[in-house]
Formats: structure tokens, sequence, C-alpha cells
């Protein structure tokens, strides 16, 4: 009989798996990071709400007289 935690197979012990949450491999990260990018390359992220301050004159204008 094996000890506790462990399980016999093919006449070796082996440690029981443990239970928990599976970890995100690097290529689905990476994925990710890729379709946030494209996203922000294609559609954007919404900042068209700000507005772009008309530029000022140059400093050869005519001066008023």
């Amino acid at each position: 009989m094996p000890p506790e935690g462990f399980h016999t197979v093919r006449a070796h012990r082996r440690r029981n798996p443990r239970p928990g949450r599976k970890k995100m491999s690097g290529w689905t990260i990476a994925a990710l990071v890729a379709g946030v990018w494209l996203w922000g390359q294609v559609i954007g992220f919404g900042d068209t709400s700000q507005k772009v301050p008309e530029p000022a004159p140059a400093v050869s204008a005519p001066a008023q007289r």
C-alpha cells in the first residue's frame, strides 16, 4: 500500500496530481498580447474624444497695421 498522497503505477510510486487551476501557456499569452495590439491598430481604443488644438500662426506672418 503506497503512502498518503501517492499511487502505484507499474511497481513505481508516483505522487498524486494536485488539484488546481491550469496555467496559461506562453503561446496563449503571446496571442492575447498580439490580439490587443491588432485591436489597437485596426479599430483603436476610443481616444477620438480629444480635440486637436489649432496651430499657432507662424512667426513669419505679416504684422497687422
